[in-house]
């Protein structure tokens, strides 16, 4: 089978599967929201970073991208339906490059559009403290905002592939993201700057120091991504549905 017919039948699954739609609404919401009370509570720090406060609604809102991910390819696992499938496309990895497109266009449009609306409702709060941002740097962080959320959806779908279990990845990640990155993490020095998403976050920043900079840190989260997409189209191919 042709690839497009394949990517098409992915998509009508992204499509009608309540939950997954249900999952960039709540990226949308939460990271919108949670920037606009960042916007406004930063308004009077000026030790911070405006730009990163602007998106930091980010920061709990990967979790609905993680489980758009996660979801998109834990439902192959449920009932049987790798199976079917299968059976209509015998070609594993064609398959699974169809599924990990119709993952990524999605998550990318949806993250664009998060980080354009994040970045304006946090503006409203920040008032004179994102007078000093750029559009340059504007345009960065929200085009670098929308390829990281991008790339840990797909993070994500690698990994349940490998792992053929949504419960199992999120269970994985988000202590991961919420706990090691952030307590760990800050203890590991230089160390943690490599770690996915500390590493693709870079590009939210106005200001950076450290090894990394904004388009080499997502060049790092992106790497994480295409290693657990390998080990899961491996997976794929020489697992038994």
């Amino acid at each position: 089978m042709a690839f497009a017919p394949v990517l098409h039948s992915e998509w009508l699954k992204i499509r009608t599967l309540r939950s997954l739609p249900g999952a960039l609404l709540a990226l949308f919401a939460v990271t919108t929201a949670f920037s606009a009370l960042a916007g406004a509570d930063g308004s009077s720090d000026p030790e911070s970073d405006p730009l990163f406060t602007a998106l930091s609604g980010v920061l709990p809102g990967q979790i609905a991208a993680i489980s758009f991910g996660a979801t998109a390819v834990a439902s192959e696992y449920h009932g049987g339906a790798l199976r079917l499938t299968l059976a209509a496309v015998p070609q594993r990895g064609r398959w699974f490059a169809a599924k990990v497109t119709a993952i990524a266009v999605p998550a990318l449009l949806a993250g664009l559009i998060t980080a354009v609306a994040a970045l304006f409702a946090a503006r409203a709060g920040l008032r004179s403290a994102a007078h000093g941002l750029t559009v340059a740097e504007q345009v960065r962080a929200v085009l670098g905002c929308g390829v990281y959320l991008m790339l840990i959806a797909l993070f994500a779908a690698g990994l349940t592939a490998v792992l053929r279990s949504g419960v199992a990845t999120l269970s994985v990640l988000i202590p991961f993201i919420l706990v090691v990155s952030f307590v760990i993490g800050d203890a590991a020095g230089t160390v943690a700057d490599f770690l996915p998403d500390k590493a693709g976050q870079i590009v939210m920043h106005q200001t950076y120091d450290g090894t990394l900079g904004p388009w080499s840190g997502l060049a790092v989260t992106a790497l994480w991504t295409a290693a657990a997409l390998l080990v899961g189209a491996w997976s794929v191919r020489r697992r038994d549905a």
